[in-house]
């Protein structure tokens, strides 16, 4: 893989705006201010449809914009409801809220009445609400399996970031704590005893014990860490499997499969030979992967991969860059966002039937990334 290395690396050093580049140097951070009742009053939904959304619906954070925007995977966009700057990732409680990782704070969304019922700020300075792949503010986020806890990774432009621990009944964070460089992905365990946050820029995955709250850092980098800010050869998503150990993708070459009990990792090999950003398990276990495209001469296009509990791999081709990925609850369909991390991207999501491989787009918003299936 030395070649690839190389490559990785020459591409790298001429894109520096890209995903796996050193972030602009960030303004002087700045509070962010709690959002007044009148704001969360004024933010209603813009609902031509009517309604709550029909089960199956899907919610996707709009991160060309400032909203969330309900799909129906048949028809289209049916509303959308503002929430704040660039939101990234959407965690779904079994109540029916929706916590929305924006650049401010975490916004509160009722799925079933389709309105705004809080925006939490993070406790931590992460200078003015932007937009792009390095704006600062929320990525990952995750709840607890009880519905206690909210878990957001917050990135904080130019030093490593911060995971903050939402109590939902109070709607405010609680517990701050330190975490690996831009955190793409936030997960929890099982049992919900850890939270693991995947810092994209430092190579690692943080567990966090969820009893008494203490991080340590466990490095995740089968390529090696050459290269450090500008490699593309980093972690983004990934997935606790059902006997605790997280899957972390790489370049459709590697999966890396982290023990979170030990620190150790083992690599399997992957077909896909693309770059590599969001994941998702079925429910019988099976890996969706999304192929982001080639960052080099001999890498190949966008894609995903169904990755059997066995390691089987079929390979869909998709049509432009994708992000991240959602599952229908009966395990038959996936949901690949079109809105990327990096520049690019297009308004709207591909409907994969994963049965026959058939893939179709639909519109979905302004450039979606995260997204959830409603039941």
């Amino acid at each position: 893989m030395g070649g690839r290395r190389l490559a990785v690396g020459l591409a790298a050093l001429a894109v520096l705006a890209a995903c796996g580049g050193p972030a602009p140097v960030a303004e002087e951070p700045r509070p962010v201010q709690q959002q007044s009742q009148q704001q969360t009053e004024q933010q209603q939904p813009t609902d031509p449809a009517g309604g709550a959304p029909r089960p199956g619906s899907l919610l996707v954070a709009d991160f060309g914009g400032d909203s969330v925007t309900f799909v129906d995977p048949a028809t289209g966009p049916t509303g959308s409801v503002r929430v704040g700057t660039a939101p990234w990732g959407v965690a779904l409680g079994p109540d029916g809220r929706a916590w929305v990782a924006a650049a401010e704070g975490v916004a509160v969304v009722d799925t079933r009445e389709r309105r705004l019922l809080a925006l939490v700020p993070y406790r931590t300075a992460t200078g003015p609400a932007t937009t792009g792949e390095y704006r600062g503010g929320g990525m990952g986020i995750a709840l607890s399996p009880d519905g206690r806890r909210v878990y957001v990774g917050v990135n904080v432009p130019g030093r490593s970031g911060v995971l903050e621990v939402i109590d939902t009944a109070g709607q405010q964070v609680t517990d701050v704590v330190p975490v690996g460089r831009r955190p793409f992905d936030v997960l929890v365990s099982p049992d919900g005893r850890e939270v693991y946050a995947v810092g994209h820029d430092s190579f690692d995955v943080t567990a966090v014990g969820t009893d008494g709250l203490h991080p340590r850092r466990m490095e995740v980098a089968p390529y090696g860490t050459e290269g450090g800010l500008g490699s593309w050869l980093k972690p983004h998503y990934a997935e606790v499997r059902s006997d605790g150990r997280l899957l972390l993708p790489f370049e459709g070459e590697r999966l890396a499969v982290l023990d979170p009990a030990t620190g150790a990792v083992t690599v399997e090999r992957m077909t896909a030979d693309t770059h590599q950003h969001g994941t998702a398990l079925t429910p019988d276990g099976t890996l969706l992967v999304v192929g982001t495209g080639p960052i080099g001469a001999e890498d190949h296009g966008p894609s995903l991969t169904v990755r059997s509990p066995g390691g089987a791999e079929r390979l869909i081709p998709l049509d432009g860059p994708h992000e991240d990925v959602a599952v229908s609850r009966d395990g038959r369909t996936a949901y690949v966002t079109g809105g990327f991390s990096r520049p690019g991207g297009w308004d709207g999501l591909t409907v994969v039937d994963l049965a026959t491989g058939q893939a179709r787009k639909l519109a979905a918003g302004r450039l979606p990334l995260g997204a959830v299936v409603l039941p």
